[in-house]
C-alpha cells in the first residue's frame, strides 16, 4: 500500500491562489475513487520545430494529481486505499477523465483506473 506524506498541501485550483494570483472561489472536492488532476502543457511544437496551433495540438496526457477521493467502497463496507496521493505526477489515457474550467486553470475529474502509471 502506497502512503502519502502528511505534509504535502494541494495548491492550485482548490481554493488557493492559481498561476494569475487570483483567489478561486469554487473548490472541488473529489469522492470515492475520482482523482483531479491537473494536466501539464501540451507540446507547443513539432520534433522538427514547426509551432502547432491550439486545435491542432494533442490534449496531454501527463498530469499533476491535485485532490485524491477517499478510494473506493469495497464489498464488505470498508474503503480501499487509494494507490496515488497529491501531488504525484501520473500519466493516463488521452480521452480519459472530464474536463473542467476552474476559474482561468482547467482540470480533469477522472476515476484512479483510469491512471495508467505514476511517474517517479
Amino acid at each position: 500500500m502506497k502512503r502519502c506524506p502528511a505534509e504535502f498541501t494541494a495548491r492550485d485550483a482548490f481554493g488557493g491562489v492559481g498561476e494569475t494570483g487570483r483567489r478561486n472561489a469554487v473548490k472541488l472536492v473529489p469522492l470515492g475513487n475520482n482523482v483531479i488532476i491537473k494536466p501539464l502543457e501540451a507540446e507547443e511544437t513539432t520534433p522538427g520545430g514547426i509551432v502547432l496551433p491550439d486545435s491542432s495540438r494533442e490534449r496531454s496526457r501527463e498530469g499533476r494529481v491535485l485532490a485524491v477521493g477517499d478510494g473506493r467502497l469495497l464489498p464488505d463496507g470498508t474503503r480501499a486505499e487509494p494507490q496515488v496521493c497529491e501531488g504525484d505526477r501520473v500519466i493516463f489515457n488521452r480521452y480519459a477523465g472530464s474536463e473542467f474550467q476552474l476559474g482561468d486553470e482547467k482540470v480533469l475529474v477522472m476515476s484512479e483506473s483510469e491512471i495508467l502509471a505514476v511517474v517517479e
